[in-house]
């Protein structure tokens, strides 16, 4: 017999012997980590997060908790050869030193907000759980943010000016060198400690960020020396000869390009340019019906070669506007010819 624990001579004996114990008590003891919950249609998760099943015909299939002896399959298919019964209240007696009340916040991709809430459970296994209320913290700021990078970027609210700078940063770090951010999806998930977390420090749900606050935490990737320089080097727009904006669409396959009227850039003899003049602009030229007639990115070149079997092309269809034979030093215009001349 084993000593007694106070040093006296009589025998030690435990306070719960095997006969108070239950076959699924005891199976738990040898295997913790085979608790198990039941999810309905014969199908459990185990305290280890495994899930397992058993045939939906069986008596333990109707139980809402059982321990396991033997399973056999895959963590996340496994099959329930042996297993016995087990209460809620065995559990918590027995297991009272590993579980856990906890209160957490987790992302629902669903709603793409966060939602708070208190869990009693045992490791995987879940025994209650209840809605709470959700103070946004920089703690709550963090876990939405990840939650919002594994959604997608393309999840957020871009404006289009939100995303023709993106792109013209990029430009520009092409174009020149990596003095300028990355702004790629890869590298924007990797720094959303630096950007994205503290845009959302008063927030919960996706809908409650707008275009202009994820402009503004954009914006905080941008040196302020080269705030500046990215409206000389990568500007929005190109002035026309006849003082029409042209928007300037950075995210063109063929690069940086603008879509213009022929007769606007009459008389204009240097082909446009950016980023210090190191990139021409891909110059889509359009017929006064604004359809494509030309891609250019040498329009002095245009103006002494293919012009001339353009004006033979569209001049019969177009007669009240004008097709000068010198468009180089001719006069740029948004307008017709007035009737009859």
């Amino acid at each position: 017999p084993n000593p007694s624990p106070q040093g006296g001579g009589e025998p030690y004996r435990s306070r719960v012997s095997n006969a108070d114990l239950s076959t699924g008590v005891m199976l738990a003891f040898a295997f913790p980590d085979r608790v198990a919950k039941n999810r309905g249609n014969g199908s459990f998760v185990l305290a280890n997060g495994r899930g397992a099943a058993v045939e939906q015909t069986a008596a333990l299939a109707r139980l809402p908790f059982i321990a396991v002896a033997e399973l056999t399959g895959t963590a996340a298919n496994g099959r329930i050869l042996l297993a016995a019964p087990i209460t809620q209240d065995e559990i918590e007696q027995r297991f009272a030193d590993q579980i856990e009340n906890a209160e957490e916040v987790t992302f629902d991709r669903g709603a793409m907000a966060l939602r708070a809430r208190r869990r009693r459970s045992l490791h995987a296994i879940t025994f209650a759980e209840a809605p709470m209320s959700l103070t946004p913290s920089a703690e709550t700021a963090r876990i939405f943010a990840e939650g919002l990078i594994a959604a997608g970027l393309d999840r957020l609210p871009w404006s289009k000016q939100a995303k023709q700078w993106r792109d013209r940063v990029m430009f520009l770090r092409q174009a020149e060198d990596d003095s300028w951010p990355d702004l790629s999806d890869a590298a924007l998930a990797a720094r959303a400690d630096d950007w994205l977390v503290g845009a959302l420090y008063d927030k919960t749900a996706l809908k409650d960020l707008s275009a202009g606050d994820l402009s503004d935490a954009l914006m905080t990737l941008l040196p302020w020396e080269l705030r500046a320089r990215l409206d000389r080097e990568a500007p929005t727009h190109f002035e026309a000869p006849t003082g029409t904006q042209l928007a300037i669409d950075y995210e063109a396959e063929q690069g940086p390009t603008i879509a213009v009227r022929l007769q606007e850039l009459f008389g204009l003899n240097t082909h446009p340019s950016i980023a210090k003049g190191a990139v021409p602009l891909v110059l889509e030229l359009l017929s006064p019906a604004q359809r494509p007639v030309q891609v250019t990115r040498d329009l002095p070149g245009f103006w002494r070669g293919s012009y001339a079997a353009v004006r033979s092309d569209l001049r019969g269809r177009y007669p009240r506007h004008p097709w000068p034979e010198d468009p180089a030093s001719a006069m740029p215009t948004r307008r017709v010819k007035p009737r009859g001349t």
